[in-house]
C-alpha cells in the first residue's frame, strides 16, 4: 500500500513540476515576444486550466469519436469498422430502443414536475415567515448531499419493508392492494424513478429560482396594485414573465441533467426488460461487456439527442421568455 501511495505521490510531483516549468517557459516566451508583463502573467496562470481542458476533456472527446467507428475492447488495439456500430444500434439492438424510450419518458415527465415543484417551493421561500433562514437551509440540503448516499437511502426506502411501503401499506391494504414491488414490477420501475427524481425539486433549482424572484423590481408589483390586480394576477402577469429567463435557465439544466441520469439507477438493480437510463446502458456496454467502441457510439448518439432537445427549448424561448427592457414589435 505504501508503494502505491509513493508512486502516486511521485506522479503528482512530476506533473506539478512539469506544469510549473511550462508556466515559467510560457511567461518567458511571451515576454521575449514583447507581451506586457501583466498579460504574460495572466496567460501563464491560466495555462494549467488550458492543459487540463486539452488533455482531460478535448482529448478524450475526440478519442471517443474515433472509437465509435471501431471495434475496441481495451485488451486489443481498436479495429476500424466504419458505421457498423451505428447500424447495429438502430437495427439490431432492441435494448437500445427500450433504454431510449425509458430515458425520454422519464425526462418528459420528470422535468416539468421538477420545474413546477421548484417554482412553487421558491415562491414559498420568498415569503416573510418566521425561521425563513432555517427553511432555506433545509430545502437546499439535497444539493450538497452525496448522490451515492442519497441513492442508497432511496433504495432502502423503496424495499418491500422500507419506509414508503410502511407508510402507505396500511392504506393500500384497505383497498385490498398488497405492498408494491417498486423495483421488480415492470410497471412500477419508471414511476419509482420519477418519485425519486422529485427529490431534485429542492436544492439548486429552488435557490436559483428564489434568486430570480428576489431580482424582480418591487415597482412592478406596486403598479399592478394600482391597476387593481389581485395576488393571483400579479403572479401571472408580473412574476412569471419577469422570472421567465431564470425558468429558461433552470429548464435547460433540467433537460440536460434528466437525460444524463446515472447515479440513482447505478445503485438500484431493476429488471432488464423494464429499461434503464442511457448513461447506465453506456456504462454497462463499456465496462461490463468491454464494448468500448459501441459504448462510444452510444455516447455520441446521446450527445446528439441532448443537443436536439436543448435546441428545441432554445427555439421555443422566443415565445415565452421575456427580458426586462426588451423591445417588442408592434
Amino acid at each position: 500500500m505504501l508503494s502505491w501511495y509513493t508512486l502516486a505521490l511521485v506522479d503528482y510531483v512530476v506533473v506539478g513540476v512539469f506544469v510549473l516549468a511550462a508556466m515559467v517557459g510560457l511567461h518567458w516566451l511571451l515576454r521575449r515576444l514583447g507581451v506586457k508583463r501583466e498579460a504574460a502573467t495572466g496567460y501563464a496562470l491560466i495555462l494549467p486550466w488550458v492543459l487540463g481542458l486539452v488533455i482531460w476533456n478535448l482529448g478524450p472527446f475526440l478519442a471517443s469519436l474515433y472509437f465509435s467507428f471501431t471495434d475496441y475492447n481495451i485488451l486489443q488495439p481498436p479495429e476500424f469498422i466504419g458505421f457498423d456500430n451505428y447500424v447495429r444500434m438502430f437495427t439490431d439492438d432492441n435494448q437500445f430502443w427500450n433504454v431510449l424510450r425509458f430515458t425520454l419518458l422519464y425526462s418528459v415527465i420528470n422535468v416539468p414536475l421538477g420545474l413546477l415543484g421548484a417554482l412553487l417551493t421558491a415562491t414559498l421561500l420568498n415569503q416573510d415567515v418566521r425561521g425563513l433562514g432555517a427553511w432555506r437551509t433545509l430545502y437546499y440540503l439535497p444539493a450538497v448531499l452525496p448522490a451515492a448516499a442519497t441513492a442508497l437511502l432511496w433504495r432502502w426506502m423503496f424495499t418491500e419493508n422500507g419506509l414508503i411501503n410502511s407508510i402507505f401499506g396500511p392504506v393500500l391494504s384497505l383497498f385490498g392492494v398488497g405492498r408494491p414491488a417498486w423495483f421488480t414490477d415492470l410497471d412500477l420501475v419508471l414511476p419509482s424513478y420519477i418519485i425519486m427524481g422529485l427529490w431534485g425539486v429542492f436544492g439548486a433549482n429552488t435557490i436559483i429560482l428564489l434568486a430570480g424572484l428576489k431580482g424582480i423590481p418591487r415597482d412592478l408589483y406596486d403598479a399592478a396594485t394600482v391597476d387593481g390586480a389581485g395576488r393571483f394576477r400579479k403572479y401571472l402577469d408580473v412574476t412569471i414573465p419577469m422570472l421567465s429567463p431564470t425558468v429558461f435557465y433552470v429548464l435547460i439544466l433540467g433537460v440536460i441533467g434528466s437525460l444524463q441520469s446515472f447515479t440513482v439507477a447505478f445503485f438500484i438493480e431493476t429488471p432488464r426488460r423494464a429499461g434503464t437510463f442511457m448513461n447506465v446502458y453506456i456504462y454497462q456496454e463499456a465496462f461490463d461487456r468491454n464494448r468500448m467502441g459501441y459504448a462510444s457510439a452510444l455516447g455520441w448518439v446521446m450527445l446528439l439527442i441532448i443537443l436536439l432537445f436543448t435546441l428545441l427549448v432554445f427555439r421555443s424561448s422566443a415565445a415565452w421568455v421575456h427580458y426586462e427592457g426588451e423591445k417588442t414589435n408592434g
